[in-house]
């Protein structure tokens, strides 16, 4: 049996109820190392921890890939991909660009997808069939802009100076040829994606976790999401997310010259 969207809003009221209390609260911050600054929370920790425990009671012959407390049972079926705050580096900044992220897989395939952004009260979910938006203004079906050219698109990327040699020459090449720019706004980026107001994500070196919940969000909203080199997007790595097939096509090719 697959959970249900009561479910999936049990898990994110869960976290919510982990996260919101510390967001803008002076908390402390641990860096767990790296090239770049990566910090985690006590929020990170609790609210993962959270999730878990529903998903363990409820869904025990499940596996769970997570963030903060390690992974079981990855070759079953359904696996839960969890990322309790993405966008830590806004979190413990106070902006309100960071999100909850609950995916679900079925044979490594992301079929079920939650992205919620607790402070604003906005809550994008991907059910199998379709993606739809809870929040400020009620609720509504998600479709993406339908922009099919780059010439005519808003793009967005977490940071420029994540991407390296070739790879930031082949990004700033999409960057220019694009009619808008913004930076930083992490799991953020694709709701807004899904919802229709941008039309591009590109980003790079992203694990499985930090896309597993937005996957579905995006496709069943008519978005397009793969690896640069076209592969399916679940296991992270180099993404494109376009609003059309066609501005997809045309973003791709030019990330694979």
């Amino acid at each position: 049996m697959l959970p249900d969207r009561a479910f999936f809003d049990r898990l994110a009221d869960a976290a919510k109820a982990e996260t919101l209390p510390r967001f803008r609260s002076g908390l402390d911050v641990t860096d767990k190392g790296g090239q770049y600054y990566d910090p985690v929370t006590e929020g990170d920790q609790a609210a993962e921890a959270a999730i878990c425990a529903l998903i363990e009671a409820h869904f025990p012959d499940h596996g769970i890939l997570g963030e903060e407390h390690g992974s079981k049972g990855l070759d079953r079926d359904y696996v839960w991909v969890i990322d309790p705050i993405d966008g830590t580096r806004a979190f413990i900044s106070g902006v309100p660009v960071w999100g909850t992220l609950i995916g679900l897989y079925h044979k490594g395939r992301a079929i079920m997808g939650l992205i919620d952004q607790p402070f604003t009260g906005e809550r994008y979910f991907a059910d199998g069939t379709k993606s739809t938006y809870r929040g400020p203004g009620g609720e509504r079906i998600l479709k993406t802009s339908g922009c099919k050219e780059l010439a005519k698109a808003k793009m967005f990327t977490t940071s420029p100076h994540l991407f390296e040699g070739q790879d930031e020459v082949r990004y700033r090449t999409v960057e220019k040829a694009s009619r808008l720019f913004r930076y930083g706004t992490d799991c953020y980026a694709y709701a807004l994606l899904a919802a229709g107001h941008v039309d591009l994500v590109v980003e790079c070196a992203l694990k499985p976790y930090d896309v597993g919940g937005i996957i579905p969000v995006i496709e069943q909203a008519g978005g397009v999401m793969t690896s640069w080199d076209g592969g399916r997007p679940e296991m992270g790595g180099y993404i494109i997310a376009a609003a059309t097939p066609e501005l997809h096509a045309e973003v791709s090719a030019i990330l694979r010259s």
